[in-house]
C-alpha cells in the first residue's frame, strides 16, 4: 500500500528528511521514491477550507498530510485560519453581536478592514461558522457553508490521531504559521502553544509525522532551537521574509533560492516550498511551462526536499498547456500537471483536491516501478 511505502520511506535514513534534522552538515537529497500527497487546507474543492470536515475528507480521499494555517485566539489559542481576517471565511459579518469588533488594521503593511481572530476568545470564535471563500466557482464546498465549526489546533490533531488507528497508517500534520512577527508584536505568539501541542500529542520528534511551515525565517530558526521536527522554508517568487526585510535584510526570496542562499536555509530547515511556478516557469508569451528550472536540482544538493505549492484542479490556476477546453474554472488537466511537475524531482506537493493528486502520484509511482 502506498501509506506504507511512505513510512518505509521515512525510515530509510537516506531519504527521510528527519535524516537531516540536525543541520549540522547536511547530505544531498534524493527525490522520495514515492512523493507525498498534502491537503492543502484539507480538501477545499469539495468542503469549506480549515474545517474538521474538509481535513477529514482529505484524509478519507487518502492524503498523505493535512495542512492547517494557524492563527491565534485573543486568549491564545491555535485555530486553523488560512487569514486573520475573517469576514470571506465564516459568518462573522451575521453576528449583530459583534459588529463592534470590525476595524482596520495595517498588518505587513497593508491595510485591511474587517474582523480579526486575534480580537475573539475561543468561546466567541465557536460561535461563529466556516464559509468558502472560492463560493463563485467552487459551488459543492460552498453548499456546506454555515454548517461547521472553526476548529482548533489540538482538534486537528485529535482528529489525525483517531483516523490514523482508525485507518491503520500513518497520516502527517503540516501547520503553517500564519504573519508570526504580526502575532509576536501584539503578544500572541505562535510558537510556545504550536510546540505545546505537538508535545502534548507526542508529536514533537524528528520521526514524527510533522512538518512546520513559514513564509518568515526567525520563527523557523526559533523553532529549529525548540523542536525537533522537519521545518520547511516557504519561499515566493517575489519579495521577501517580511521579519529580515523590516530588519533591513538585503535577503529576498530570489537570494534564498540560489545555490548559496539554499545551504544557508538548509542549516535550519528540512524542506522548500516554492510557488509551483519557479519550478516549472511559464512561458511569459504562451503561458505554457517549458524546460523546469534548476531550483529543484539545487534545493536537493544542498540537502532539502521540495514540496510545491498549489495544485488546483481548475483551468484558472494552470499553465496553458494543462488546461481543458476555455471556461475558466472547468477542470483542467491535473493529472498531466502533477506529472509534469514529480518528473521535475519534486517530492510533495499540496492539493486542493487530494484524491487527484493521490491517483497522479500513484500512477507516476507505478510508471517508475516498472
Amino acid at each position: 500500500m502506498v501509506a506504507v511505502a511512505i513510512l518505509a520511506v521515512v525510515l530509510q535514513p537516506t531519504a527521510s528528511p528527519a535524516a537531516i534534522a540536525d543541520h549540522a552538515a547536511p547530505v544531498a537529497a534524493r527525490q522520495l521514491a514515492v512523493p507525498v500527497v498534502v491537503g492543502h487546507r484539507g480538501a477545499p474543492g469539495h468542503r469549506p477550507e480549515h474545517t474538521l470536515a474538509s481535513y477529514r475528507l482529505a484524509i478519507d480521499l487518502g492524503a498523505d498530510y493535512i495542512e492547517p494555517d494557524l492563527v491565534s485566539t485573543k486568549d491564545g489559542v491555535l485555530i486553523a485560519r488560512h487569514d486573520d481576517e475573517l469576514t470571506s471565511t465564516t459568518d462573522v459579518a451575521d453576528h449583530p453581536e459583534f459588529a463592534d469588533r470590525k476595524t482596520t488594521k495595517t498588518i505587513y503593511g497593508v491595510e485591511r478592514t474587517g474582523w480579526f481572530a486575534e480580537d475573539f476568545t475561543l468561546a466567541e470564535i465557536k460561535t461563529l461558522r466556516a464559509r468558502e471563500s472560492a463560493s463563485a466557482f467552487r459551488q459543492e464546498s460552498a453548499s456546506y457553508d454555515d454548517r461547521f465549526k472553526i476548529a482548533t489546533f489540538d482538534e486537528v490533531l485529535r482528529l489525525v490521531k483517531k483516523r490514523s488507528r482508525e485507518l491503520g497508517r500513518v497520516i502527517g500534520v503540516a501547520p503553517e504559521t500564519k504573519f508570526p512577527s504580526y502575532f509576536d508584536s501584539i503578544g500572541l505568539s505562535l510558537e510556545e502553544p504550536l510546540v505545546r501541542s505537538l508535545r502534548a500529542f507526542h508529536l514533537d520528534l524528528a520521526t514524527s509525522p510533522v512538518v512546520i511551515q513559514s513564509f518568515e525565517v526567525g520563527n523557523l530558526r526559533q523553532l529549529n532551537r525548540r523542536i525537533d521536527v522537519p521545518l520547511v522554508q516557504l519561499v515566493a517568487p517575489v519579495g521577501a521574509p517580511y521579519d529580515l526585510m523590516v530588519k533591513g535584510s538585503a535577503t529576498t526570496y530570489a537570494t534564498m533560492t540560489t545555490p548559496a542562499g539554499l545551504a544557508t536555509v538548509a542549516k535550519y530547515a528540512d524542506w522548500l516550498a516554492p510557488d509551483k511556478d519557479m519550478v516549472l516557469p511559464r512561458d511569459p508569451d504562451t503561458g505554457a511551462t517549458g524546460v523546469p528550472s534548476a531550483l529543484v536540482g539545487d534545493a536537493h544538493r544542498a540537502g532539502l526536499y521540495v514540496v510545491i505549492y498549489v495544485i488546483r484542479n481548475e483551468n484558472a490556476f494552470m499553465a496553458t498547456n494543462f488546461r481543458v477546453g476555455s471556461e475558466r474554472f472547468g477542470m483542467g488537466d491535473v493529472h498531466a500537471e502533477i506529472t509534469a511537475f514529480l518528473d521535475a524531482g519534486v517530492d510533495a506537493f499540496f492539493a486542493d483536491f487530494p484524491e487527484s493528486g493521490v491517483q497522479a502520484r500513484d500512477d507516476w509511482v507505478a510508471a517508475h516501478r516498472s
